[in-house]
């Protein structure tokens, strides 16, 4: 079975991550743990100067960094469980992203958590999660937070940690 994991840095894409851990037996199972970045808008609004494209570049590095070290920690998972595993971080958008590479890979399954991040980026993760339901040509597995386990219990990182020091 080919098992894509489609993840973010969320406490969703964790859950799915552990999901995959305890329901997926390691035998003749591979999995592509992937991130899709959203690239930034190069040159959207030209009166704000060069140094705003300097700055989106920087931002979308940062991301880049984020985004490999997201699906190495979770690959680092999968395979202590015994799965066979490899990372891949794409550009694109979330949705349409996560089913080209499903169709290139070709996945027999999508895993991903139910929503992402925060906010309206929440609930714009959460409709990706709903396109590929009904686009994808493999069956999807969505993921939720499982009752009792508060959202924010499972990311770690500096702005949990910022967001447990506030508290």
């Amino acid at each position: 079975m080919r098992i894509l994991l489609a993840i973010d840095d969320s406490d969703f894409s964790e859950a799915a991550t552990q999901a995959v851990l305890s329901a997926v037996r390691p035998e003749g199972t591979e999995v592509l743990v992937a991130h899709v970045l959203e690239a930034p808008a190069y040159g959207a609004i030209p009166e704000m100067g060069v140094r705003y494209g300097t700055e989106l570049t920087a931002r979308f590095e940062e991301e880049e960094k984020q985004a490999n070290q997201c699906v190495t920690k979770a690959a680092e998972q999968l395979r202590r469980g015994g799965l066979r595993t490899d990372t891949r971080v794409v550009e694109g958008e979330a949705r349409t992203g996560i089913l080209s590479l499903a169709e290139e890979w070709r996945a027999d399954l999508i895993v991903a958590g139910s929503h992402g991040r925060k906010g309206l980026e929440r609930f714009l993760l959460g409709s990706v999660t709903e396109y590929l339901s009904r686009h994808a040509r493999c069956s999807v597995w969505i993921v939720r937070i499982p009752p009792g386990r508060s959202e924010g219990s499972t990311r770690r990182g500096p702005e949990r940690e910022a967001r447990a020091s506030k508290d």
